[in-house]
């Protein structure tokens, strides 16, 4: 039972520190083992971090492809929506205009017909004056 637990407290390091202690053969033994696993410690920290802080830059590398990926959509779609208003804005023009166009066609035959309901009108000639010259 203990060994299970120092196998999962201390791992591999424990074996690592006893044999380098085996190797070095300090005049206090205890004490080299205990700054061993300080530094093991401090060390194994660090190297978590590094680790935690990768996995964290990918993660916001690939947040920022996701982010890029919509503003590129969300530009296709606006230059989309910008076409279709531009072409609104010409068929809007273009009724617009032919809708001028007939009303400008309407009036010119409603004045037409207009002179020609006037009494009197259609018997008149207009009298053109000739220059004579000298």
């Amino acid at each position: 039972m203990e060994t299970d637990y120092l196998k999962r407290c201390f791992g591999n390091s424990l074996s690592q520190a006893l044999a380098e202690v085996a190797q070095v053969q300090p005049s206090d033994p205890i004490e080299y083992l205990a700054h061993w696993l300080y530094h093991y410690r401090k060390i194994s920290a660090g190297k978590q971090k590094n680790r935690q802080e990768k996995i964290q830059l990918q993660e916001e590398y690939h947040r920022s492809l996701k982010e890029k990926e919509i503003m590129e959509m969300m530009k296709q779609e606006e230059y989309q929506i910008q076409q279709q208003c531009a072409e609104c804005h010409k068929e809007q023009i273009y009724t617009e205009k032919a809708m001028f166009m007939q009303e400008d066609t309407d009036l010119s035959e409603k004045e037409a017909l207009e002179q020609e309901s006037l009494p009197g009108t259609s018997d008149m000639i207009t009298e053109v004056p000739w220059i004579v010259s000298s």
